[in-house]
C-alpha cells in the first residue's frame, strides 16, 4: 500500500514539475509581431486571423518568426468500457483496426499530414488489444478503461501515468526537432467520455454536451445523455480536481493528450487542438495550468454538439468551419497550412518603407 502511495506521489510530482515550467505568454514578442504586421504593404488588420496567428506564435515561442517546419500530429489511441452501454454506432473492435490503418498510412489524417509535411505519431496508450507494428509507440497504461457508468474509468494513478506518457512523447519529439504539435485521437466511445468531462469541468448540461459522435440517431443520443448522467452520479467527480474528473469519467487517450498539451507548452511549442475530444483534453490541461491555454490554437469548429460551447469556455476561437467530425487530428493538420501562410506573409511581404509605398 505504501509503495502504491509512493508511486502516486512520484507521478504527480513529475506532472507538477512540468506544469511549473510553463512560462507566461510573451506579450512583448507578440506586440513586436503586430507592429511588424502593421508595417506591411496592406491596411492594418486586413489579413484578419492570419495576423493574429502570427502574433500568437511569436508570443508562444518568444521568437518573431519561429521555425516550425518540423511538426507532428500525436494520435493517442484507447478504448472505453462505457461502450458496453451501447453509446456508439461502431463496435470497440474498430479502435485497433483503425490504429493499424494509421500505422499503414491509410487514414484521413495520414493523407492530410503528408500534404502538410507532418509526421503522424500513433501511440497505444489504452487499446483493449495487443498491437505490434514497427511504427507504433507502445505506451499502454490500461487495457481499455472500465465502464464509467458503473465505476471510475481509471484510477488516479492510471490517469496521471497517462498524462505523463503524453508529456514524454512531446519531449521525445522535441529532441527530434519537432517544434509544432497537433492533437489527434482514436477510441470508440470517446465522445461519451469527452461529453462527461465537458459537463463536469465546463458546467454544461449533458443534453448540451452529448452529440451524435460516430453518427448515432436521436434515440441513441438520448440514451447516451442518460449514460453520461449516470456516470457523473455514480462517480461524483470533483470539478475542482481535474485529475479526479479525468480519472473517473475520462479516457486514457484523452489523458495522453492532456500530457501532450502540457508538455508542448512547457517547451514553448504551439499545439494545435483538433475537435471535440481534443478540446476536452485541452479543457483538462487548462484547468491544471491556466497558462497552458496561451499555447493552444483551435483548428476548427466540429459538428459535434457542445464543441462551440467548449471553445467558448476555453476562449479559443476556431480558425476553420468545415462541418467536420472525424477526429484523428484531421482538422488540426489542416490548420497547419494556415499557420504556414501566416508566417510566410510576415516573413516575405514587403514593408511600406522597403517597397516605397505610401501609407495613406
Amino acid at each position: 500500500m505504501l509503495r502504491e502511495i509512493d508511486r502516486n506521489r512520484e507521478g504527480e510530482r513529475k506532472l507538477h514539475e512540468v506544469i511549473k515550467r510553463i512560462e507566461p505568454f510573451d506579450e512583448g514578442a507578440a506586440e513586436l509581431a503586430r507592429r511588424h504586421s502593421d508595417n506591411l504593404t496592406k491596411p492594418p488588420g486586413s489579413l484578419g486571423k492570419l495576423e493574429e496567428i502570427a502574433a500568437q506564435l511569436a508570443g508562444m515561442t518568444g521568437e518573431l518568426w519561429p521555425e516550425l517546419s518540423r511538426r507532428a500530429v500525436i494520435v493517442m489511441a484507447g478504448d472505453h468500457g462505457v461502450c458496453e452501454e451501447g453509446v456508439s454506432a461502431f463496435p470497440p473492435s474498430v479502435t485497433p483496426q483503425m490504429v493499424l490503418n494509421f500505422l499503414n498510412g491509410g487514414a484521413a489524417v495520414n493523407v492530410l499530414a503528408r500534404q502538410a509535411g507532418a509526421d503522424v505519431i500513433c501511440v497505444d496508450i489504452g487499446v483493449a488489444a495487443e498491437l505490434e507494428h514497427p511504427g507504433l509507440e507502445p505506451r499502454k497504461i490500461v487495457f481499455g478503461t472500465r465502464n464509467m457508468a458503473k465505476e471510475p474509468a481509471m484510477t488516479r494513478e492510471e490517469a496521471v501515468a497517462a498524462i505523463n506518457v503524453g508529456i514524454a512523447i512531446a519531449e521525445e519529439q522535441y529532441t527530434r526537432g519537432v517544434r509544432m504539435f497537433a492533437t489527434g485521437e482514436m477510441g470508440i466511445g470517446n465522445t461519451t467520455a469527452s461529453a462527461a468531462l465537458a459537463s463536469v469541468l465546463a458546467g454544461l448540461a449533458p443534453e448540451a454536451s452529448v452529440g451524435r459522435g460516430t453518427g448515432i440517431n436521436e434515440e441513441t443520443r438520448q440514451h447516451k445523455v442518460m449514460v453520461v448522467k449516470r456516470a457523473i452520479d455514480v462517480n461524483r467527480p470533483n470539478p475542482k480536481d481535474p485529475i479526479d474528473v479525468l480519472a473517473k469519467v475520462g479516457g486514457a487517450e484523452i489523458a495522453g493528450l492532456v500530457g501532450v498539451i502540457l508538455g508542448a507548452a512547457a517547451l514553448r511549442c504551439p499545439v494545435v487542438i483538433d475537435g471535440f475530444i481534443s478540446s476536452a483534453a485541452a479543457l483538462v490541461a487548462s484547468k491544471l495550468s491556466p497558462m497552458a491555454a496561451a499555447y493552444m490554437i483551435a483548428s476548427h469548429l466540429s459538428n459535434e454538439q457542445g464543441h462551440r460551447k467548449l471553445m467558448d469556455v476555453l476562449g479559443l476561437p476556431p480558425v476553420l468551419h468545415l462541418d467536420m467530425r472525424l477526429g484523428e487530428g484531421t482538422g488540426a493538420v489542416l490548420a497547419f497550412h494556415l499557420i504556414d501562410a501566416s508566417l510566410r506573409l510576415m516573413r516575405e511581404m514587403a514593408t511600406f518603407d522597403s517597397a516605397g509605398v505610401s501609407r495613406g
